[in-house]
């Protein structure tokens, strides 16, 4: 499979400036220890499934682009044991529309910027409509280093790590996460930021906003750390996590459930902070019934809020 669709996508135009098209109408096989390259301007459009088999290493991944602009792939479905199923570094204006990945190892989809010497250059203009992953060892959807993400909605059963994990990402609109068993036994989450998400210069303007995050079962359900922050979720239904539903740790400007939530049993509500980083500030918990768990801050965060919490056999133990 590989050397056909690879040849395809090398007869495309040299030097195009606008996008040209392959389109993949069967199935076939590839080894984890290959890829296909897609280059600048191309439409790559899979209507059926890559199996993945074997092993390999390094960012193999089926489909893969370093260093490109202008890309698309509108439908795609990946199985088997891929160390990546996608993998994207450096690509600016990429679209992603329906990911189907049944796998049972690797991670699920790569974008970061981590070709290039400054760091503070982010690629821009990322989306993704939606992605269905079960059973990556990693996480579902990861980015490091984006600038402009649009995702419709990530939908993770039984990952090993996260569903969705932001690091180092501005400027993000996110639909639904909807994850079942991510990252159980582990500190990974159902949706995580990290290292400086939602940082802007060295602020935290709200820049991250998400519909929805539903969680059930596995590690965490919301994870905020290494000073990340700027972002409102509307809606969240944690339940039953084997860690904290929701651990909110040196974050900035992070507001949960702006509209409603319910936080059922599993884990804990935690403010915590590392000597490391400056202290949690400017959290707003709201409109949460929270049922046979708590709310622990500890250490007490600066401008913490607490209103419109409905506790059902649960323990308040914050600073308010």
């Amino acid at each position: 499979m590989r050397a056909a669709v690879q040849a395809a996508l090398d007869s495309l135009r040299s030097g195009r400036t606008t996008k040209e098209s392959v389109l993949v109408q069967g199935s076939g096989t590839m080894s984890a220890g290959s890829r296909l390259n897609v280059p600048s301007y191309t439409v790559l459009n899979v209507c059926g499934t890559i199996d993945v088999t074997g092993g390999g290493s390094g960012d193999m991944a089926p489909i893969y682009a370093r260093g490109r602009t202008d890309i698309e792939i509108p439908n795609v479905a990946i199985s088997g044991t891929p160390l990546y199923a996608m993998f994207f570094r450096d690509v600016e204006d990429l679209r992603l529309g329906r990911v189907e990945l049944r796998v049972s190892s690797g991670l699920g989809v790569r974008i970061d910027n981590h070709g290039r010497s400054d760091r503070a250059n982010k690629v821009k203009n990322i989306e993704i409509d939606h992605v269905d992953a079960e059973g990556t060892s990693s996480h579902a959807v990861e980015t490091y280093g984006v600038d402009g993400l649009r995702i419709g909605a990530v939908v993770a059963r039984d990952t090993g790590e996260c569903g969705l994990l932001l690091n180092d990402t501005v400027n993000a609109e996110i639909g639904t996460v909807d994850a079942v068993n991510a990252g159980a036994g582990t500190g990974y989450a159902a949706f995580r930021l990290a290292n400086r998400a939602g940082r802007i210069g060295g602020s935290y303007p709200t820049n991250i906003r998400v519909g929805q995050v539903i969680a059930r079962g596995g590690g965490r359900g919301i994870f905020c750390v290494s000073e990340s922050g700027g972002v409102t979720i509307d809606r969240i239904d944690v339940a039953n996590t084997g860690s904290n539903s929701i651990l909110l740790e040196n974050c900035h400007n992070v507001n949960i459930a702006a509209e409603s939530g319910t936080v059922t049993g599993g884990g804990d509500i935690r403010l915590a902070a590392r000597a490391e980083f400056a202290n949690s500030s400017d959290i707003t918990l709201q409109n949460l019934t929270i049922t046979n768990t708590a709310v622990n801050e500890n250490p007490c965060a600066t401008n913490s809020t607490f209103r419109n919490l409905t506790l059902v056999n649960s323990r308040d133990n914050t600073c308010d």
